[in-house]
């Protein structure tokens, strides 16, 4: 007697586990959360006020020729001394943070509109001395 009332609740948290969501095969998996896509860049305060620099902490530019807000008017040898900040062939726009299509097919990230290079000047992260070099070419500052 004892065995069968044992097999008798046994049975019963089992199926009752089963009759409480529905369908007999326990918690269903939660559904897939959408892709996080990350900002390209971040802001940083420095003495001299926010400024935008890449994931590695180097400084970011804007030309001031880059008027449309969907072309880079720096290419081929500009390319060299400002290097376009690359975004992937599906990157999708986050935040103010926007693509766009180069000459050359490939893609770059833009803030507001801006596209956005880094400078072979620039050693190490903070380093902003591609500033200098002319007047054509700013620091992106969040406020741009």
């Amino acid at each position: 007697m004892f065995r069968c009332i044992v097999a008798a609740a046994a049975i019963a948290l089992a199926s009752g586990h089963a009759l409480a969501n529905g369908h007999g095969g326990g918690d269903s998996p939660p559904p897939p959360k959408p892709e996080a896509t990350t900002a390209p860049a971040k802001v940083v305060l420095t003495k001299q006020g926010p400024k935008l620099v890449d994931l590695k902490g180097m400084t970011l530019y804007y030309y001031e020729r880059d008027t449309t807000g969907k072309t880079s008017n720096c290419n081929g040898k500009c390319t060299e001394s400002w290097v376009p900040l690359a975004a992937t062939t599906d990157a999708k726009a986050v935040g103010d943070f926007t693509v766009i299509n180069r000459n050359d097919g490939s893609k770059m990230w833009a803030y507001r509109y801006r596209p956005l290079y880094t400078s072979p000047a620039d050693k190490a992260p903070g380093d902003a001395n591609g500033n200098a070099m002319t007047l054509q070419w700013r620091i992106a500052r969040p406020g741009d």
